[in-house]
């Protein structure tokens, strides 16, 4: 009689690297730190600008933007971080994270563009891909609903008159409208929720962390989408870039910016070195809660200027 073996008598398969796969290569140190510190300081203008202080007349004021900078920077490095532990744990060359300094002024710039880390080594399989695209954007998120509940806390409500000039509007995704209720409670049509600092820190990363999830190309969503749908991927990302397009037109013009990055970035999705390896269950219920975080985190229009 025959026997039936498995498809995979290990699980998960193993996957051999190529030569030199994953060997670090030099860091500086000294540009990770030099750029940390300029952020501290561009978020913390930013974080003291929203506070109602002039810089340029009263500098010392600075330290005002400290819960600012502190909840900006937690958020930040907590996402990068993770995606720096992922993808040395499984063995992949990654440099820390650079932040990147922003203008601080005028308000409600943040001081920074974010923060971003380089993978210097093919990733070797899908399930490699999964972990790393999720775990920044969850680790994130789970920093950012607190700070979010927090400065919601901090925030005054107000009557605002109909016709009144409200200012620059924050869009409301989904999961921003669930918190703000649970922790502000139903609020009257003429209810303006006056944002502090904090506050928007927290806004700050939910629409970071739907950035990251877009589904196109090589970003954090898009090597979650192609470990999920590979033949779909190419696909998926065309048609997101076209939506953005599309909101471009009809609500912010930021997402045309965002459309050319994307397309000059390019669409393709290089495959895994071992891309026979199927995704566990784990990792496919991994993809979904990610999809899930996009959904509740993105807005077709961030901000309303009018």
């Amino acid at each position: 009689m025959s026997e039936i073996t498995e498809p995979f008598e290990v699980w998960p398969p193993v996957c051999e690297p190529p030569q030199g796969w994953g060997t670090p290569k030099p860091r500086r140190l000294w540009l990770h730190i030099g750029l940390f510190l300029a952020t501290v300081l561009t978020t913390m203008a930013a974080g003291a600008f929203q506070s109602g202080v002039n810089l340029l007349t009263d500098p010392w004021q600075i330290y005002r933007g400290i819960p600012f900078a502190a909840s900006m920077l937690a958020i930040l490095g907590t996402h990068e971080m993770s995606h720096f532990l992922t993808s040395r744990r499984h063995g992949l060359d990654v440099t820390l994270p650079f932040f990147l300094p922003g203008p601080p002024f005028p308000p409600p710039l943040p001081g920074t563009f974010g923060a971003l880390i380089r993978i210097r080594s093919p990733i070797l399989d899908k399930l490699t891909l999964v972990d790393v695209g999720c775990s920044g954007p969850l680790a994130g998120i789970l920093v950012a609903v607190p700070v979010l509940v927090i400065g919601l806390l901090l925030s005054p409500v107000k009557a605002m008159p109909a016709g009144a000039d409200q200012g620059i509007q924050l869009g409301e995704p989904l999961l921003f409208k669930l918190i703000c209720w649970l922790t502000l409670g139903p609020l009257g049509p003429d209810d303006q929720v006056i944002m502090d600092p904090v506050a928007f820190a927290g806004w700050l990363g939910l629409l970071i962390t739907a950035l990251n999830l877009l589904p196109v190309g090589q970003l954090a969503g898009g090597h979650v989408m192609y470990a999920l749908f590979p033949r779909w991927h190419r696909l998926i990302s065309i048609t997101f870039i076209v939506l953005l397009v599309v909101f471009g037109v009809l609500t912010w013009q930021g997402w045309l910016l965002w459309a050319v990055l994307l397309s000059v970035m390019g669409v393709r999705h290089p495959a895994p070195y071992c891309d026979w390896i199927p995704l566990d269950r784990r990792r496919k219920v991994l993809g979904i809660i990610t999809i899930a975080v996009f959904v509740l985190t993105f807005t077709p229009m961030p901000f309303n200027l009018s």
